[in-house]
């Protein structure tokens, strides 16, 4: 089963230094009928302006990854913790029992980043923070690992989280054609984040989505398309 969302129906929160598309319930914008997909609560496409950002916070019990996009990502939290991320890089992060965290764009050009939460599949992990500066390289014409679960001892990917889903990540040039399998029992959520691609022959653009449960699909671009896809367990 497929089910496209396009990005102009999604909700959406414009603050001036800040301009989010919300994928799913957040903030001032409530949908009842789109909570969450499986265990992903949160996909967020944050635009924040050059000297502005989100100040210092708490989370506790949820996996949070970012993915940049443009421009630079600086974080720093209560663990210690100050790093900067540019365009293709990771940082997670398991809020556990609790942590407070600041996401500023200290750079001269706006920033654009995904902001995805998981649920953890228990509360009450010791909070935890690491980041991987991938190479761009490395998702161009495949499926890039970047997250698994914990327990997951045959993925490659470098970044582990407490849930049973498997994130990937892409950059197809134009015309490349890309299976992507799940399996029976599975489900995925797939993001154009660049450009334009086809999946299944459904018609995506920039910042439109796709829901894919227990079907394979092949997905092909029809401009240079870089792409985001988490896949889990079906709900």
């Amino acid at each position: 089963m497929l089910r496209a969302i396009d990005s102009t129906t999604m909700g959406r929160g414009m603050h001036g230094w800040l301009d989010s598309h919300f994928h799913f319930s957040f903030a001032e914008y409530y949908n009842p009928e789109n909570i969450q997909f499986g265990v992903l609560r949160v996909w967020n496409d944050d635009i924040v302006l050059p000297g502005t950002g989100f100040g210092t916070h708490p989370h506790e019990n949820m996996e949070i990854i970012s993915y940049v996009l443009e421009g630079e990502l600086s974080h720093a939290d209560s663990m210690g913790n100050e790093h900067t991320l540019e365009r293709g890089q990771v940082q997670y992060m398991s809020a556990g029992t609790g942590v407070t965290h600041s996401e500023y764009n200290h750079g001269t050009v706006p920033l654009r980043f995904f902001q995805i939460w998981i649920f953890a599949d228990r509360n009450g992990y010791p909070p935890n923070y690491g980041d991987y500066r991938f190479i761009w390289e490395d998702r161009i014409g495949t499926w890039m690992p970047i997250a698994t679960y914990t327990d997951n001892t045959d993925s490659v990917a470098p970044i582990k989280i407490h849930q049973d889903i498997n994130a990937y990540a892409s950059y197809l040039t134009t015309g490349t054609v890309l299976p992507f399998k799940v399996a029976p029992g599975r489900q995925a959520y797939m993001v154009v984040a660049e450009g334009k691609a086809k999946v299944n022959g459904i018609g995506l653009h920039a910042r439109d989505a796709i829901e894919i449960v227990e079907e394979d699909v092949d997905v092909e671009a029809l401009q240079d398309a870089h792409i985001v896809v988490i896949e889990m367990a079906k709900a």
